[in-house]
């Protein structure tokens, strides 16, 4: 408890000092977050909800996705190789597989296995940013919000121009269990942007390669990514995207320690979405999505040089489409949605399968008077193996004053199985369960949220209960570990979040954030004398923090994450970047893990030691 107060007195404190500076920052424009069918600025959200964008994300030292969400408050990111070559993610104590991910609204789901759920083409440079919603989104979302949901909203650009970026580092160790070199990571991206009246275009490639920081650690990534915008007119919009990553990394303890050690693995993903955003009248808005979603997965138990035995061959596809509608009335708005859902797998180790999804939304939002607003909904989902059910939501929220909102909300939301924890065969190892139920959410919260001009802070109960909850388990170590509905999962969580700017002069910002959450889990309905493959480590106490000093074009941040898991060690650790622009050019420098902890954020393997590296980026845009 004493780390729950030391975390509380220092965003409090950070308030109060906060309140005698006010006067001396420039207020900035409120960031809108854009649900699928309203729209909503964030200070009027009545769930927990904030973002990560684009000035921090160009200021942290990380180059991928999995680097910068590793800095996101309540969001527990486990890699197994670094540098955005393989990581899990959660949110608020949840497992790997009941967070979603969408791009633009669009949700990628992999129903093999949500351990490649981050394998995306998205590079930081396109990112405007990404929004995190705590707590069951499926009225919102749909399936697999179960905890939260991860939005990726991605740049329009307004100039013309390319971008050129190369960088270098090492941690300056050798690898004396194989080749006696020493680690390095290297990589070059390269960007076009086209920006004229009607329409717009983003092209960017990038290669990524390393030998690792340990034995059988190394990887090669490829990715392009391209974007386009068309404005048909004022009133009509085209979104379209496609992205292709090609990750190929040395799996050494990933899955199937210690016999895993020379393993590798080869994950290749395609994703295409097309939408539309039509405002037919004053009052009604129509949004139509349409997108597909192709990953190859290539696992090689003995590694590359044995071939003939140890290999598992995913194929899985799933085509997707959706469409969003908002009326509004006097009284306040209406939405509706439907959804339809199409995926199926080829595996060597999990079979041929195939299932169809069905969902529809409805929403209402209203003010009943001038300081409380409401928005009620549900949605209903039908699942080719699992039939028909219903989760609604309720968000309330009540503004005492401009600044000052109390907010609650009761949600629900629902997990399918995805294909591995049904039909996987890969004794002795993991074997799954055909006969799985699918996870189901309650979440009731209530907090407050301040935000006036230069200071924002919020602070959030909530109480959630997992029912159905599926993990790995076995009784001995000699058996496989085997997918089961292993009871019911508790949680109550607190989790508090405070941002701070001042102007030290007229050409230096000061800018802090600091967030902490405390997670309290608890299995009830449980079989006795069992062990559980994932949940062991799910995280107790979290504080996340980044403090930047922006003095003309020069920048320098400091980023500090602690995990404290419900088992396991407890670690610090500490990032800095520095930056200076010059005209058109940016020099960078990194330190990543300076204080050399040794931690673990995926069973029992390390994490890189204190890593440099630096680089410089060409952006004539």
């Amino acid at each position: 408890m004493k780390k729950i107060y030391f975390a509380a007195l220092l965003l409090f404190g950070t308030g109060l000092y906060a309140q005698t500076e006010k006067d001396s920052v420039t207020v900035i424009d409120e960031l809108i977050i854009n649900e699928n069918r309203f729209s909503t600025p964030i200070s009027k959200q009545n769930r927990n909800v904030y973002a990560i964008d684009k000035s921090v994300i160009e200021k942290l030292p990380a180059r991928s996705l999995n680097e910068i969400l590793q800095y996101a408050n309540g969001v527990d990111l486990r890699q197994r190789g670094p540098f955005g070559s393989q990581a899990d993610i959660s949110i608020d104590g949840g497992s790997f597989e009941q967070t979603i991910v969408l791009i633009n609204g669009a949700k990628i789901i992999d129903s093999q296995t949500a351990h490649n759920m981050l394998n995306l083409p998205i590079p930081a440079e396109i990112i405007e940013r990404i929004e995190i919603i705590r707590g069951p989104a499926a009225r919102i979302y749909g399936i697999n919000s179960l905890t939260g949901a991860i939005n990726i909203i991605t740049k329009k650009p307004t100039d013309s121009g390319f971008l050129v970026n190369t960088y270098a580092g090492s941690n300056f160790e050798k690898d004396s269990e194989g080749s006696g070199d020493t680690f390095y990571g290297r990589g070059i991206q390269l960007g076009g942007v086209i920006s004229k009246e009607k329409h717009q275009h983003s092209v960017f490639a990038s290669h990524d390669k390393s030998n690792g920081y340990r034995y059988n650690t190394g990887f090669e990534n490829n990715k392009l990514f391209y974007q386009g915008n068309v404005q048909l007119n004022s009133s009509n919009e085209i979104l379209g995207s496609f992205g292709y990553i090609k990750n190929g990394f040395g799996a050494n303890g990933f899955y199937a320690s210690p016999g895993d050690r020379n393993s590798a693995e080869v994950v290749q993903t395609t994703f295409a979405s097309v939408q539309s955003k039509h405002q037919l009248s004053d009052k009604w808005f129509l949004a139509p999505r349409v997108s597909y979603r192709y990953n190859f997965d290539d696992y090689r138990y003995f590694g590359n040089g044995n071939l003939s035995s140890g290999r598992s061959l995913h194929y899985t596809n799933s085509v997707a489409a959706e469409v969003n509608t908002t009326y509004k009335m006097n009284s306040g708005e209406l939405g509706f949605g439907a959804e339809a859902r199409n995926e199926d797998i080829n595996s060597t180790s999990i079979g041929e399968h195939n299932r169809n999804n069905f969902g529809m939304y409805a929403e209402y939002r209203t003010r009943f008077f001038e300081k409380l607003n409401v928005n009620i909904g549900t949605y209903i989902n039908y699942n080719s193996d699992y039939d028909w059910q219903v989760y609604p939501g309720l968000d309330v929220g009540y503004e005492v004053t401009d600044a000052f909102k109390i907010i609650g909300n009761v949600g629900t939301s629902q997990r399918i199985p995805s294909f591995t924890d049904l039909y996987l065969d890969q004794r002795p190892g993991n074997i799954g369960n055909p006969t799985l139920d699918s996870e189901n959410a309650f979440q009731s919260e209530l907090g407050f949220k301040y935000l006036k001009k230069n200071f924002t802070f919020n602070a959030n109960y909530f109480y959630r209960t997992i029912s159905n909850f599926i993990d790995w388990t076995r009784t001995v170590s000699s058996e496989p570990w085997q997918s089961q509905n292993f009871g019911d999962l508790v949680t109550n969580g607190i989790n508090m979040r405070g941002t701070y700017s001042t102007n030290v002069s007229a050409n230096a910002k000061l800018n802090f954030i600091l967030g902490y959450t405390f997670l309290d889990s608890e299995f009830k309905n449980t079989p006795s004398d069992i062990y559980s493959k994932y949940l062991i480590s799910s995280l107790k106490h979290q504080v996340t923090n980044t403090i930047d000093l922006q003095y003309k074009k020069f920048s320098i941040l400091f980023a500090t994450r602690f995990n404290e898991r419900a088992t396991g060690a407890t670690y610090w650790v500490n990032d800095f970047r520095i930056n200076q622009q010059l005209k058109k050019f940016t020099v960078f420098l990194d330190a990543q893990n300076i204080f050399n902890t040794a931690y673990f954020e995926a069973g029992s393997i390390p994490l890189p030691s204190r890593w440099f590296s630096a680089g410089v980026k060409f952006v004539s845009f």
